[in-house]
């Protein structure tokens, strides 16, 4: 399989200026008939990884990989038939498959999703779709390439609520929409801390050289585990990165966005190796078509402003403003204001057709080469846009973006947050 450069998805990208805006259901290749039994290889079993082996738990389990014994012993034990690996590199060259679901931490999301797509694979992956802007420009454009079915782990899209809110937008319930808010309190927090200043024993069950992977060596520390990884930059990508993929996935599908002009970030003074306590981020999107330019904000942590008349909403959310009124929507139900205009209010015709199930659709599409909703192509969109919040935040400066060079044209500093150095032997 030949590898996808960046030279290769430059001029790509280049062919489809000015507009940027492509189809993001390209059919894929199917793999088997729908009786069939895909044959998979599980990237990460624990934590949210078990979710997803749940997900596709119809399938055939062929092998399973995880760094950490631990993490993967539940998944071990229910699936004893499975081979097992702690390198994903080995049990790509090894084992014969049909797809991967790959749920690691972040920094190692674009290499394992990489090695599955080169190889032919289809590829379900973890939110946020990669560690960098480049990486996730990288796997949509590969993915096109392969024709490969694949979908990111945002699995909130699936959900009817989901649907009911993007027809009452395309509907023009809430008339020309110019704002949209998203704020998140949740109770923990991705941020903050110093890096240990004394190494701990490496538990035996452990490989720590393949959990830093692509990553800059540095000695172990549980401080690291199991989650905790999120709030380093070296690892993850702070609560933007975790959750803005769910939240902002709702503004992206029911407003057409792809992307942003400018990003503007504030919050705590940055902190070299942490992601802050709270953050406020600020995108502006072109107009579409007949729709009005858009100005999205994110809010999370201590950074959280409701709008003032709306003080009783939820703690994490999503709201519209439009010409009409408002709309606020979390994962499960929607309220439109004000609620005195809206008494009498009558949802749109449903248009968007139930889901089968997130996980089931990217199996579908694996067999039959039916389209995913959150395949590389709108997700790799998404997450270029959520990881800007993060460069434009590091860079402390208002990014005038340029979605075809893939470059922050007045700040030319976020070129080292926008693609990263890799480890020897972990470049892609």
């Amino acid at each position: 399989m030949r590898r996808f450069s960046r030279r290769d998805f430059l001029q790509t990208t280049a062919a489809l200026a000015p507009g940027l805006f492509v189809a993001n259901s390209f059919a894929a290749a199917p793999s088997k008939s729908p009786n069939e039994k895909l044959d998979l290889g599980i990237i990460g079993p624990g934590n949210r990884g078990s979710a997803n082996l749940a997900g596709v738990g119809s399938e055939n389990i062929v092998a399973i990989c995880d760094v950490d014994d631990r993490q993967a012993a539940k998944a071990y034990e229910k699936y004893p038939q499975a081979s097992r690996y702690k390198d994903f590199r080995k049990l790509l060259d090894r084992e014969k498959l049909d797809g991967i679901v790959v749920s690691t931490t972040d920094h190692v999301h674009a290499h394992a999703s990489l090695a599955g797509m080169r190889r032919g694979l289809h590829c379900y992956c973890e939110k946020p779709l990669a560690h960098s802007v480049w990486e996730a420009r990288l796997m949509s454009e590969t993915a096109k390439q392969e024709k490969l079915a694949t979908q990111m782990g945002t699995q909130i899209h699936a959900t009817e609520n989901y649907r009911r809110v993007v027809e009452a937008v395309q509907a023009g319930v809430l008339g020309p929409i110019r704002e949209v808010k998203v704020w998140v309190t949740k109770g923990r927090h991705w941020g903050g801390g110093e890096r240990p200043a004394v190494a701990e024993p490496i538990p035996p069950e452990i490989d720590w050289d393949l959990w830093l992977g692509p990553a800059p060596e540095r000695p172990f520390h549980n401080t690291y585990l199991p989650g905790n990884w999120r709030s380093w930059w070296d690892f993850g990508t702070g609560m933007l990165g975790d959750m803005g993929c769910h939240y902002i996935d709702l503004a992206f599908w029911a407003l057409g966005l792809r992307h942003p002009e400018t990003i503007a970030a504030e919050g705590p003074p940055v902190h070299p190796e942490t992601g802050p306590m709270g953050m406020k981020v600020t995108w502006t999107f072109p107009a579409r078509g007949e729709q009005p330019p858009v100005v999205l904000t994110w809010m999370d942590g201590d950074m959280v402003q409701k709008p003032v008349h709306e003080k009783e909403l939820p703690n994490t959310g999503v709201y519209f403003v439009g010409e009409k009124g408002s709309l606020f929507a979390t994962y499960g139900n929607y309220r439109l204001f004000p609620e005195e205009h809206f008494k009498d209010f009558t949802a749109p015709p449903k248009s968007i057709p139930k889901s089968i199930g997130h996980h089931q659709e990217w199996i579908a599409a694996c067999k039959s080469g039916s389209p995913t909703l959150c395949n590389f192509d709108y997700s790799g969109a998404l997450t270029e846009s959520v990881l800007l919040g993060t460069v434009a935040y590091r860079t402390g400066k208002t990014l005038t973006w340029d979605p075809v060079a893939l470059k922050a044209t007045n700040v030319p500093e976020a070129d080292q947050y926008l693609r990263r150095e890799y480890r020897k032997g972990w470049e892609l």
